[in-house]
């Protein structure tokens, strides 16, 4: 579904062991929820979404997510992101001057 196939990792949890451990498992139904986590290397999940199983995915906030995590490794989290951050966009320097600004600053 996705030109190219995908350039990251995936994975399927057919017993619902990693499904249990991150509370996307129904045990009552038998099957996964449709859970989507970007992990980080060092092993923190930076974004978390668990959709019921009728609800599609959207593959391009999937990567926008990707994106945004990198980034923010990149930078050592010196970096805030805003709401539908893409590459290229404009971030901000958290600290206590940007508390109530963040609307002023960023339409700046």
């Amino acid at each position: 579904m996705v030109e190219g196939g995908i350039p990251y990792a995936m994975a399927t949890d057919a017993a619902g062991k990693v499904g249990t451990e991150y509370g996307t498992y129904s045990e009552a139904k038998g099957i996964e929820l449709r859970g989507t986590f970007v992990i980080d290397p060092e092993g923190i999940v930076q974004s978390a979404s668990v959709l019921a199983e009728p609800l599609g995915r959207d593959i391009d906030e999937m990567i926008r997510q990707i994106q945004a995590a990198q980034h923010n490794q990149a930078t050592s989290g010196a970096e805030a992101l805003p709401v539908a951050w893409v590459p290229g966009k404009l971030t901000l320097t958290p600290g206590a001057d940007l508390v109530g600004k963040v609307c002023d600053t960023w339409k700046a």
